[in-house]
């Protein structure tokens, strides 16, 4: 049996404020250093250790991994960081806030945005300062590879393909993997090797800072998945993340 665990970044200042975050590349919040000691201290008692982690290029998935692995006295271990493990990008949504999208288009339409697997958001434009290509850190890759917007089957294809081609091969030979990562690559990764269906994965919510442990066959599927940590404040803080889409009173 092979063991992975997946962590999806602490609080960042646009998820404290509600908003659509995307490509942008807000740092963490206070909270957010907490729930990265949190998961550490989490790791720590629970007897994980790893050989290499993944992060993207996102800087609070960098910070996350970061303090995770300097709490383990890991802060030696190789560490990747890979563009194909950047949140879904929101396209022109980047930024807004959910309640206000909500309170504009309905909280329908927003559910559809956030939640649904084909339905993409409002693409950036070249005349956008948020325009993907403006972004220095992406000038290497080819231009055509860039998203300006993403469904959420659209990130679906791309984490798979960097899990079947790049992380798959290290745990197979049981290198012991952590990713630090976003809410829907996370959920993008979830759907790709359980094969959710779509009214599962659109109630799929994945909390801030909690350790998500798989446990896979031989074939590198999934048997079991878990969280590490107390159940009623997991379920609270998923209760959170789905609630992020709802009209503010």
């Amino acid at each position: 049996m092979y063991k992975i665990v997946l962590i999806r970044h602490g609080e960042s200042e646009y998820n404290q404020k509600n908003l659509f975050t995307g490509w942008s590349d807000p740092d963490l919040t206070d909270k957010g250093i907490q729930e990265a000691h949190e998961a550490a201290r989490l790791l720590k008692e629970a007897g994980y250790t790893f050989d290499l982690a993944f992060a993207s290029v996102l800087k609070r998935s960098i910070k996350t991994l970061n303090l995770v692995l300097e709490d383990l006295d890991l802060l030696w271990i190789p560490v990747e960081k890979s563009w194909k493990l950047n949140e879904r990008h929101y396209g022109a949504l980047q930024g807004l806030s959910k309640s206000d999208t909500a309170l504009q288009y309905g909280e329908d339409q927003l559910k559809l945005w956030r939640r649904s697997l084909s339905v993409k958001p409002p693409l950036l434009t070249p005349d956008d300062p948020r325009y993907t290509l403006k972004d220095k850190r992406y000038k290497d890759i080819p231009p055509e590879e860039i998203p300006h917007g993403e469904s959420l089957e659209d990130t679906v294809h791309r984490v798979g393909e960097f899990w079947r081609e790049r992380i798959v091969p290290l745990v197979m030979k049981k290198d012991q993997v952590l990713i630090s990562a976003h809410g829907n690559t996370l959920r993008a990764l979830v759907k790709y090797m359980e094969d959710l269906p779509e009214t599962d994965l659109m109630n799929l919510n994945i909390p801030t800072g909690i350790p998500l442990v798989y446990e896979l066959d031989d074939e590198v599927k999934p048997i079991r998945r878990f969280y590490l940590g107390d159940a009623e404040k997991i379920a609270r803080k998923a209760s959170e993340v789905a609630n992020q889409g709802k009209v503010n009173e």
